[in-house]
């Protein structure tokens, strides 16, 4: 099954959220369009990969995963990172709040977040059976 030369666009509004609230949305956009493609079609072959994201931040010197308001105004990083199923990288945004961050600080944080994210999916994948 193809979608053939079609355009989805998939509009998540987060009515409860914290820190996270646009990579909550990416993360269940994702979920949504599969159940939309799978209650349409019976199947999932129209959609390459899953995709998920998580929010990361470094506090105190230490990464932090997931984190809420409070953790995200004060974090000496804010990093927003999406990746598909392959954990190949959709997106990188970060930003130094105070002070620049080290190569290896971001690697750090890259390295959290491929495993937050690949347990994501699992999950994702886990909801869909």
């Amino acid at each position: 099954m193809s979608l053939g030369e079609r355009q989805i666009t998939v509009d998540c509004d987060v009515l409860q959220a914290d820190g996270g609230t646009r990579t909550a949305s990416i993360t269940g956009g994702c979920v949504a369009l599969f159940l939309a493609l799978q209650n349409h079609h019976d199947d999932h072959r129209a959609i390459r990969s899953h995709v998920a994201a998580v929010s990361l931040g470094i506090l105190g010197g230490q990464v932090a995963l997931d984190l809420d308001y409070k953790e995200d105004s004060g974090a000496e990083v804010d990093l927003n990172l999406v990746m598909t199923e392959d954990l190949d990288v959709i997106e990188i945004q970060g930003t130094a709040e105070e002070a620049p961050f080290s190569q290896d600080e971001l690697n750090n944080m890259l390295d959290i977040g491929k495993v937050a994210i690949n347990d994501i999916i699992e999950i994702q994948k886990s909801c869909l059976k």
